[in-house]
């Protein structure tokens, strides 16, 4: 992820993890097969701050925790309107799509897989996702964030064209 205004210290809030996906890679050498792991973990505190990060090593559990260290330092903002997000959007990463829109309350989270990681550690609790493309979890999960990072909130656009918030909604 990009440097970006939204960028939030991991010493400040509390954080919950969530393994989307561990990945067994073998290396074939001479006595054999050698085998590591490749851990992707979305940490969020449920209330608009998250990041995601991959962690190699040997053992899963080292994998994992090395995947958590770094999503702790990718960790951004998003905006949260009544628990939904702001508007409906598309995230694009690699060959992966992921579309968010926004729901009523009772909704819940409709979404699959990564984006479902993403959007539960963020707090989102009503929102429609649909992912289109590939289903590589890495690939969804850089696309939902790419979704995510780009939404801006009504004072946010605003601010932006230099007009008050009444304008924005009436034209």
């Amino acid at each position: 992820m990009a440097a970006n205004v939204n960028t939030v210290k991991a010493s400040e809030i509390e954080l919950k993890e969530k393994v989307v996906t561990i990945n067994r890679v073998a290396k074939v050498v001479k006595g054999g097969r050698r085998f590591s792991f490749a851990a992707l973990v979305v940490v969020g505190d449920g209330n608009g701050v998250a990041g995601y990060g991959l962690g190699k090593a040997n053992e899963v559990t080292d994998a994992i925790q090395k995947g958590i260290e770094d999503a702790k330092k990718n960790l951004v903002k998003v905006p949260i309107i009544k628990n939904t997000i702001p508007h409906p959007i598309i995230g694009k990463f690699g060959a992966a799509k992921v579309m968010l829109k926004p729901a009523t309350p009772g909704t819940g989270v409709i979404a699959g897989g990564g984006a479902r990681a993403v959007l539960e550690a963020i707090g989102i609790e009503n929102v429609l996702a649909k992912s289109q493309g590939s289903n590589n979890p890495g690939n969804v999960v850089r696309a939902t964030f790419d979704a995510l990072l780009r939404m801006r909130d009504a004072k946010a656009v605003a601010e932006q064209r230099g007009v008050n918030l009444t304008k924005v909604f009436n034209g």
